[in-house]
């Protein structure tokens, strides 16, 4: 099967959340290796950092790629609504 692959924005998207997937596997995947609450505790936190990170390096991504085709309104609330994302998330 081959893949059609035009946009290099929507596949760097794509990978990133692969990736993101594959962290958090490989996270839950390590909590039941090392079967211990804290240590568990520790990886949690580790995935909760990266989490955020991959949300805000995929919607720069996407906000980049429309930033000629969007209007700037649009951008603009795009961008207020991932901030209130993040801030929901710390709160």
């Amino acid at each position: 099967m081959v893949l059609l692959l035009t946009n290099k924005l929507v596949v760097s998207m794509a990978a990133l959340r692969f990736l993101a997937g594959l962290l958090e596997l490989g996270g839950a995947t390590l909590m039941l290796r090392l079967g211990k609450v804290e240590s568990a505790f520790q990886v949690n936190a580790w995935l909760g950092i990266i989490g955020p990170t991959i949300f805000l390096l995929v919607s720069s991504l996407g906000l980049a790629g429309m930033v000629g085709h969007v209007s700037p309104l649009k951008i603009a609330l795009l961008l207020c609504a991932i901030i209130l994302i993040l801030l929901s998330a710390t709160l």
